[in-house]
């Protein structure tokens, strides 16, 4: 078992080096592969766009949050980040609806979105337990003693090395110019996030809602369908696109 120390004060510290982390990982990755991608967003999009993405990632971030830790002995107002990541997604989606924008407009934020994760969850793990989001007791030797002398599951750290390991892939994407990462990395790294969020949330202590499943496994299952219906959608129109592209006239149709 590790020993941790533990302090309520350095979760606004790792959430400050979050955001800063991710805000730089945005601009470099802006520079080297993304600038085509952000002038487009803000073309497609319009001012609105980022007010309604931060609207609906506030509202999701502290309904999910809430609805989770208002169930049980000690209920309390908490927010999260998978319900930030499906409110806005839900935002957004209303918003291009409105604007009959279709394409992802969500790569430009793949990276930080990641890296914002990876440095963020160290600050939930050294929090301790009043950030309730520590694991079930286990006796694996990397379980971790966040103050009350037992070994719990480190999900913090589970989740943080999950997004290095997307984070890894999408860069290695990037560099070839995969189309899943230029076009599609959005709905890629929505569904990694859900998928390996999912898995994390058996080994929480959280209230169950259907059988074994909590409100944050019926979050995820909803991230990874969104990622891959839309994956697929974006993937399709990408197809007919270069199909009509090819579909060139005849010799015989040209003017003599």
């Amino acid at each position: 078992m590790i020993h941790l120390p533990t302090s309520a004060a350095v979760h606004p510290l790792f959430d400050l080096a979050a955001w800063a982390c991710g805000a730089a990982t945005g601009w470099a990755l802006y520079r080297w592969r993304l600038k085509a991608a952000a002038q487009a967003l803000a073309l497609r999009t319009g001012p609105g766009y980022f007010l309604v993405l931060a609207l609906g990632a506030v509202v999701g971030a502290w309904l999910a949050g809430s609805l989770n830790t208002l169930q049980g002995p000690a209920p309390t107002l908490s927010h999260s980040i998978a319900g930030a990541l499906g409110g806005a997604i839900v935002a957004v989606e209303i918003y291009k609806a409105a604007r009959g924008v279709r394409a992802s407009t969500g790569g430009v934020f793949v990276g930080s979105f990641a890296v914002g994760v990876i440095v963020g969850r160290f600050g939930c793990l050294f929090t301790g337990l009043p950030d309730r989001t520590y694991g079930i007791p286990t006796h694996l030797p990397w379980g971790v003693d966040l103050g009350d002398g037992v070994s719990r599951h480190p999900v913090q750290v589970y989740e943080s090395l999950a997004m290095a390991l997307f984070l890894a892939v999408y860069l290695a994407g990037l560099a070839r110019r995969a189309p899943w990462a230029m076009r599609r990395g959005f709905y890629v790294a929505v569904a990694w996030y859900g998928a390996q969020r999912f898995a994390w949330e058996f080994l929480k202590p959280y209230p169950t809602l259907i059988g074994p499943l909590n409100l944050f496994h019926l979050i995820s299952l909803a991230l990874v369908a969104y990622g891959c219906v839309y994956f697929l959608r974006d993937r399709g129109d990408e197809a007919r696109a270069q199909e009509r592209a090819l579909s060139l006239s005849r010799p015989d149709h040209l003017p003599m």
